[in-house]
């Protein structure tokens, strides 16, 4: 992350900050970890702490199917259902300790304010346009865009049609680009796959000096509150810092490529603590002469393995669609489907692009997950169709 300034602040902090008509603005500081992480200070027209009601709250707990996995599984996204209200759409399909995923397909653009006061929040979006309008400031999205939502930030999501479809993930803890990539002062490496011209901060906006009753819902610990307040949430006559959401599109990400396959680190992304995020995307295939460009078998010990393709024909795996997720939990070997190491030798490039995200703690699956699974992924390496078939129609 890198210093940011936008609108109007004071030449210090902490110290009386008026405007032209002498009417006090009011100092907030907005981070996380205490007063150790990163943080912003904003300044609002009116106190931000002006509660007129807080309502029961709503229990949005995830409804776990299988607590303990060792089955390779795949979701169908297509057939997730669509909901009108955007926090309804979100359906969880795997979540651990550290993380929660899925899918949302929201119809209607949100007219309440939203706070996850809990975990960042990772949008990538497949399919859709818009915007991200936050206190901030507003991010303008299309396909192929991921949104990190820092944990308390306020915002409205604003759809340009019905069809839009996001791959999500809550995360327990921040959201940051890999350290390997960036030194010392924070400044993106040489070899880095992308650079601070890739990462697109808020577009400042004029504050709202409007009082009347705002919704704004919170979310924590799986449950969502409505809070009433006093004042437009959307206040914010300026702000510094390093704390804020940003965008960034995966056809930005560089790839790293060798004369010999390479391992998925390569294409990291993102990371938090016990997870990591991958973009796999357009990309030329590996040049040594004998190269095998369909990764080699192997079994994640310590982790599971997502991957959500969203675009292309992902060349290691057989009758996949687009919005597909496959799961393939730690210590279960896998590999290329039947077929695909054979298909790949001698090609040249892929136009593939997917979404992987590895947690190093096994993921729990949600009963929204099996309403869209495909349950004879799991014989799908079998090398005799008519026993694939059968155990299929057994299963």
């Amino acid at each position: 992350m890198r210093y940011i300034q936008a609108g109007e602040i004071p030449h210090k902090r902490h110290t009386v900050f008026k405007s032209n008509d002498d009417h006090f603005y009011y100092e907030q500081l907005f981070g996380t970890e205490g007063f150790h992480g990163i943080s912003s200070l904003l300044y609002h027209i009116h106190r931000p702490t002006q509660i007129k009601s807080i309502s029961e709250p709503k229990d949005v707990a995830p409804k776990i199917a299988v607590d303990r996995n060792v089955t390779p599984r795949m979701f169908k996204g297509m057939n997730v259902s669509p909901e009108d209200d955007f926090l309804d759409s979100r359906k969880v399909l795997m979540l651990n300790n550290d993380l929660k995923m899925g899918l949302a397909k929201p119809r209607k653009s949100t007219e309440y304010f939203y706070k996850n006061a809990e975990c960042d929040e990772l949008f990538y979006v497949h399919h859709g346009k818009g915007v991200l309008k936050t206190f901030l400031g507003d991010l303008e999205f299309t396909t192929g865009d991921y949104l990190i939502i820092p944990r308390g930030t306020i915002y409205q999501m604003d759809f340009e049609s019905e069809d839009t479809v996001f791959f999500f993930l809550e995360s327990h803890s921040p959201i940051y680009t890999p350290k390997r990539y960036r030194n010392e002062f924070g400044q993106h490496l040489e070899h880095s796959p992308f650079c601070e011209r890739d990462i697109v901060t808020p577009t400042f906006r004029e504050p709202r000096d409007e009082k009347g009753e705002f919704l704004i819902k919170v979310k924590k610990e799986n449950l969502v509150w409505d809070f009433v307040y006093a004042t437009h949430p959307f206040d914010v006559v300026g702000w510094d810092g390093f704390f804020y959401p940003f965008k960034m599109s995966i056809f930005d990400f560089e790839p790293i490529t060798g004369r010999v396959h390479l391992p998925p680190p390569t294409h990291q992304h993102f990371e938090a603590h016990n997870f990591v995020v991958c973009s796999f995307v357009a990309r030329m295939y590996d040049y040594h002469p004998l190269a095998v460009p369909a990764p080699y078998n192997h079994s994640n010990i310590d982790s599971d393995e997502v991957l959500f393709y969203t675009q292309g024909d992902f060349m290691s795996r057989n009758h996949i669609d687009l919005m597909d997720f496959t799961l393939h939990p730690g210590g279960i070997v896998h590999g290329p489907h039947p077929g695909a190491m054979e298909r790949s030798i001698g090609k040249k490039f892929t136009e593939e692009y997917a979404v992987m995200v590895d947690p190093f703690r096994p993921l729990k699956i949600t009963e929204e997950a099996l309403k869209v699974e495909d349950t004879g992924y799991k014989y799908s390496w079998l090398d005799e169709p008519e026993n694939f078939v059968k155990d299929r129609v057994q299963e």
